[in-house]
């Protein structure tokens, strides 16, 4: 989705002669710790709850205590992932959108946009979690998704995490996949070499070691 879309119109957006009080009241009623700034229809910047709890006059208009943000918007035809990388840098309860002529259009809510991040990546559908762990060069996601789909499930939706700099522990590439019972794609995985970090499904997950453990019983007990 784009900003554009994500605009929650219910968020109101402070005037620079508002006054401290005015600016505290809205954001308890709206159950936020920022508000954007506008004068008319230009963006100041976002004022926070922490910075306006600490004055000890209620009463100054939000344009004498502000600080101004003017960096920390986006734009109408910006990406859900690029307001959530804004958000995490600036650590930000809510998110100006401007357009193409720079205009403020309105704000959108951080908690809206993880809960539409959760919608988008299918969380809440019903199906299985399968982590895996693999050096960089090993990530194949083509690869990955043919040996998923050879068990008649599907890959609903994936990100990967790069491992930090300088460690030595593995990327992460997380998959959200159609069905509860995985058991046949972590054989199936395990068995080309992908190493199964974790695994989150309501029907149990047998290893492929318990599967040839299980065999070779059977061939002795012959």
């Amino acid at each position: 989705m784009l900003a554009a879309e994500l605009i929650d119109p219910m968020i109101p957006a402070l005037k620079p002669g508002d006054t401290v009080a005015d600016a505290l009241d809205w954001m308890q009623e709206h159950h936020l710790t920022q508000l954007a700034v506008v004068d008319i229809n230009q963006y100041l910047g976002i004022v926070s709850e922490d910075l306006l709890l600490n004055l000890p006059d209620d009463q100054r208009p939000i344009a004498d205590v502000m600080r101004l943000a003017e960096g920390v918007f986006v734009l109408e035809n910006q990406h859900l992932l690029e307001m959530i990388a804004q958000i995490n840098e600036h650590r930000l309860d809510v998110l100006a959108v401007l357009n193409t002529a720079s205009e403020f259009m309105g704000t959108a809510s951080a908690a809206e946009l993880l809960r539409q991040f959760a919608r988008d990546l299918a969380i809440q559908e019903a199906g299985a979690i399968l982590v895996l762990a693999l050096d960089e060069q090993d990530y194949s996601m083509a690869e990955i998704s043919r040996l998923v789909e050879s068990n008649n499930v599907k890959i609903v939706s994936s990100y990967y995490s790069s491992a930090a700099y300088g460690m030595v522990d593995k990327s992460r590439l997380t998959l959200k996949l159609n069905r509860r019972d995985i058991t046949a794609v972590v054989s199936t995985l395990e068995r080309f070499g992908y190493t199964i970090d974790a695994a989150f499904a309501s029907a149990p997950i047998d290893s492929i070691d318990q599967e040839r453990l299980d065999a070779l019983l059977r061939y002795l007990n012959t």
